[in-house]
């Protein structure tokens, strides 16, 4: 059964910095596709950064430069760092492996 838990959300103060992590069990991160996503409310879900079992790195563009993703094989664990956060960025963050699976989620909050 594969299960994703993220973590590390909060709240933060605009050009602030939080760092999520999805730490996944029953797959392993490194032979599939890992995606980062995000709902904000009254909006549909959408796709934020992606890490191909290749190492490759893919971001939308209203994150791009400001939101790095990365993982750590050995830890089974995917990686969000974003820096530069912006009200806009309020939403629920979701993990989700090989295009099928979902975390829980959750929140971040950019807000003075």
């Amino acid at each position: 059964q594969v299960q994703l838990v993220e973590s590390g959300g909060g709240l933060v103060q605009p050009g602030g910095s939080l760092k999520l992590s999805c730490a996944a069990s029953g797959i392993s991160i490194a032979d599939v596709d890992m995606a980062w996503y995000r709902q904000a409310p009254g909006k549909q879900r959408e796709w934020v950064a992606g890490v191909r079992p290749t190492g490759a790195l893919l971001y939308a563009d209203s994150v791009k430069g400001r939101f790095t993703a990365s993982r750590d094989n050995a830890k089974n664990t995917v990686y969000l760092q974003m820096n530069n956060l912006k009200p806009e960025d309020t939403a629920v963050y979701y993990c989700r492996a090989a295009g099928s699976t979902w975390g829980q989620g959750t929140q971040v909050t950019v807000s003075s």
